[in-house]
C-alpha cells in the first residue's frame, strides 16, 4: 500500500534528507522508525526532494510503499513514537498507487529567516546578520530573479542536472520584528540555489553589492554567489505543492519564531 507522508523536522543534527551509510539523516531515521513501528523489513520511502545538511522542513513530503494492515492514523502514531523529538510526522494519508512524492510535485516554497539581532534561543533557525539591511533595496533586487532564468551562477556544476533554467514564481521579503523573511516559490530549485540567492540579497541589503551587479549574475557567469552562500540554519522547506493544492495561503513561519524576534 502507498501512503503520503507529511513531515516536519529540525535539520540541525542531520546530514540532510537523503540516506547515507556513514551519517545520520532524516530519511535514515524515518526508515528506522517505520521498521521498528511496523516490524516490516522491506519497504520503500521516496522524498519529494533532498534538503541539505542543517536545513529544516515545515512540510516535507514523502511516499511510503509498505505491506501493512495498520490504519493511517495508527501508523502515524506508532512511527512518531519511534522518531527522535526533532522529526515529526504531521500526517499519514492513503495515496493512489501512481502518486510519486517527487515527480508529481508542481512547485515548492522555501522560507529563509534572517535575524537582525543576536538571539539566545533561536540560533539554529536563523542567520544573524549584524549589519543594517536596506530591505527595500533587497526587494527591488529580488524582483529581477522572478520569472524563468538561467541560475547557473547560483549552483555547483552537477552532471546529473540537464538544465540550470528555473522558473521562480515569486520572491517576497517580509519584515516581522527583528526577522527578515525571504519567501521564494518556484517550479523546482537547484542545489544550494536558495541559500545563494539569499546570500546575494543580504549582500545587497548591506550595501556591498549593487542591484545592477546582482541582476547581472543571471546573464554573466559569476562565482560570487558561491562565496556568499547563506548558512543552512535559516532555511526551511515550507511546502511542496501538488495538482489541486491551494497556492494562496498566507506566508507561514514556525510558531516558535513568530513574534519572538
Amino acid at each position: 500500500m502507498r501512503f503520503k507522508l507529511t513531515i516536519e523536522y529540525a535539520g540541525t543534527r542531520y546530514s540532510g534528507w537523503q540516506i547515507q551509510s556513514n551519517a545520520k539523516t532524516i530519511q535514515g531515521e524515518l526508515e528506522r522508525a517505520v521498521r521498528e513501528a511496523t516490524g516490516v523489513e522491506r519497504f520503500e520511502v521516496y522524498g519529494s526532494g533532498r534538503t541539505d545538511a542543517g536545513v529544516h522542513a515545515m512540510a516535507q513530503v514523502a511516499h511510503l510503499d509498505i505491506a501493512t494492515t495498520l490504519a493511517p492514523e495508527l501508523l502515524c502514531r506508532r512511527v512518531n513514537e519511534e522518531l527522535p523529538s526533532d522529526i515529526h510526522l504531521l500526517r499519514v494519508e492513503p495515496a493512489r498507487h501512481k502518486f510519486h512524492a517527487r515527480h508529481d510535485a508542481v512547485a515548492r516554497s522555501y522560507l529563509y529567516h534572517v535575524a537582525r539581532r543576536r538571539t539566545a534561543f533561536f540560533k539554529p533557525f536563523v542567520w544573524w546578520v549584524k549589519d543594517a539591511l536596506d530591505v527595500e533595496c533587497m526587494r527591488r533586487t529580488a524582483a529581477h530573479f522572478a520569472g524563468m532564468h538561467d541560475f547557473r551562477s547560483f549552483t555547483d556544476d552537477d552532471p546529473t542536472v540537464k538544465s540550470t533554467e528555473v522558473r521562480v514564481e515569486s520572491i517576497e521579503i517580509v519584515e516581522d520584528g527583528d526577522l527578515v523573511l525571504v519567501h521564494i516559490e518556484g517550479s523546482h530549485f537547484l542545489w544550494k540555489m536558495v541559500r545563494r540567492l539569499v546570500g546575494v540579497l543580504v549582500e545587497v541589503g548591506r550595501g556591498r553589492l549593487t542591484e545592477r551587479e546582482a541582476s547581472a549574475m543571471l546573464t554573466e557567469r559569476s562565482d560570487q554567489p558561491a562565496r556568499l552562500t547563506a548558512p543552512a540554519s535559516g532555511l526551511f522547506l515550507e511546502r511542496v505543492y501538488y495538482p489541486g493544492d491551494r497556492r494562496d495561503l498566507p506566508l507561514s513561519t514556525p510558531v516558535s519564531l513568530r513574534g519572538q524576534l
